[in-house]
């Protein structure tokens, strides 16, 4: 059911954020600037809808998925020229009911939050414990598979910076920082230093992954478990979006099993997964 009736910022993206599931941006455009500038003065989040076709630009109504997922800033950083480095994760599903393209340089939407259906407790359970199990599968033989120049690795997440003009850490969120679950492995940051990480053979990295994999697949909350999964499968952005709305946990993790299965054994017979969208190369920016 259907609660909560609220006006949200959007933020509209060729990309599926899952509750749970970590999304680095990089803000430069003023409204957006604008737009995020609030939410963290207002330690408030806003909402990240899917594309459904065209550009981030123009008339959005009718091309916005109408499903989306709030996101939640954790960690922000502003360079001298205005532009933001946010690190994002989902928070709560929504639906929207009506777009607002007029009151503010960004896009508003008057949504309600999604209330979370397990759709059988003992059953979410076990199919759980089965889809975990399927997914070190998929992931042992997708890592190889993204090895070389054909694509790249999955790699933990361990924020290495290169950029000359990093961001002023002005705007910061040092209490979530060490809890952050990321898209890239579902490991804390700060279980490895960069140092030790940049040492490590393509094997090690490998292994770190796939304990990282265990932690995330271990019994617990079937739900949160579906929805990281959903956001970590190598899946075109319509089959993440129906994972997404899907209306309760068993029966998304019945669709992540059959996506997997399927997906195991296209791996298995030597096939390349199918890359997401080129445009998604461009994820940290908006």
């Amino acid at each position: 059911m259907d609660t909560t009736h609220l006006e949200l910022p959007l933020f509209p993206l060729h990309s599926v954020l899952c509750p749970g599931v970590a999304l680095p941006l990089h803000i430069f455009e003023d409204r957006y600037r604008l737009m995020v500038g609030r939410c963290i003065e207002r330690s408030e989040p806003f909402g990240v809808v899917l594309i459904r076709e065209g550009q981030e630009v123009g008339p959005l109504m009718g091309r916005v998925a109408e499903i989306g997922t709030t996101a939640l800033i954790r960690e922000a950083g502003r360079y001298p020229d205005g532009r933001l480095d946010i690190m994002t994760v989902g928070g709560r599903r929504f639906r929207i009911h009506e777009l607002d393209e007029v009151h503010e340089p960004y896009l508003l939407g008057r949504v309600s939050l999604i209330e979370e259906t397990v759709g059988g407790s003992a059953e979410a359970q076990r199919l759980a414990a089965r889809v975990g199990r399927r997914f070190l599968e998929y992931l042992e033989l997708l890592q190889p598979a993204l090895a070389g120049e054909d694509g790249p690795e999955i790699e933990i997440e361990i924020e290495i910076e290169t950029a000359d003009d990093e961001p002023d850490d002005d705007v910061r969120d040092d209490a979530s920082a060490g809890r952050r679950h990321t898209a890239a492995g579902g490991t804390d940051p700060g279980d490895i230093s960069r140092e030790t990480l940049a040492t490590l053979s393509d094997a090690q990295r490998r292994e770190l992954l796939r304990a990282a994999a265990q932690r995330l697949t271990a019994p617990g909350d079937p739900t949160a478990l579906s929805y990281v999964l959903s956001g970590l499968v190598h899946v075109e952005l319509p089959w993440r979006q129906a994972l997404l709305e899907t209306p309760d946990t068993v029966t998304r993790l019945r669709s992540l099993e059959q996506l997997l299965k399927r997906e195991t054994q296209l791996l298995g017979k030597g096939l390349k997964p199918l890359m997401v969208d080129q445009r998604l190369a461009a994820l940290r920016r908006n």
